[in-house]
């Protein structure tokens, strides 16, 4: 896999630093069976409230399913259908929207489906596996064509395979894949003690 090293202001782990959303997928290499489980029993492990486990998957294999995959494919925006169509696989990560203790509300349901994907973001990254979420996609169709029931709502789709050349790529996708990766600075989402308070100098020990 292509690596696009995150440059970070302290040291994090390797299959974070080097983990990026492709979007140039080798069209021809296939991603195994037991390999693809690995990534959905790492997803299985996050953690959730009241260990409510909300998330669902569905996935579609090119492989083995292309009518199914193109059903999937073509619940995505044209902007997504640009690069995608190259992914092997296409995964839904869905979420229940009650808990399934006392049916009552559960507001962290997406939040938690949200871990459980990251879980299988990093899973995929050591496996050597590339994957990309996206939020372009159209929800009721995808509701209509799967059968996903009423108290689960869809929250993103998953392209998954091997990375590939960037030459697959149009030339304004093949741009935008060599780009650098940029993240907000740490000050902008790191506060210490109240909103928009910045972090304190830990360089020199506290004042007595």
């Amino acid at each position: 896999m292509r690596e696009k090293k995150a440059r970070t202001l302290a040291p994090i782990h390797t299959l974070l630093a080097e983990r990026f959303s492709t979007r140039a997928f080798d069209p021809e290499r296939p991603v195994l069976f037991g390999t693809l489980l690995s990534l959905f029993e790492a997803a299985r492990w996050a953690p959730s409230s009241f260990n409510d486990q909300p998330w669902r998957f569905i996935f579609w294999n090119r492989f083995y399913d292309p009518d199914g995959w193109q059903k999937a494919f073509e619940c995505l925006t044209s902007g997504n259908q640009r690069w995608a169509r190259n992914a092997q696989i296409l995964v839904s990560s869905v979420a229940r929207n009650h808990f399934s203790h006392d049916r009552s509300t559960n507001r962290w349901g997406g939040h938690d489906t949200g871990m459980a994907t990251m879980a299988l973001l990093i899973e995929a990254q050591a496996q050597g596996l590339a994957a990309h979420v996206m939020g372009g996609f159209d929800p009721d169709t995808l509701r209509r064509e799967f059968g996903i029931p009423e108290d689960f709502g869809p929250m993103a789709m998953i392209a998954i395979g091997y990375a590939g050349s960037p030459d697959l790529l149009d030339p304004e996708l093949a741009a935008r894949e060599a780009g650098e990766r940029t993240r907000e600075s740490l000050d902008r989402i790191l506060f210490e003690g109240s909103w928009a308070q910045p972090v304190r100098d830990r360089k020199s020990p506290p004042s007595v």
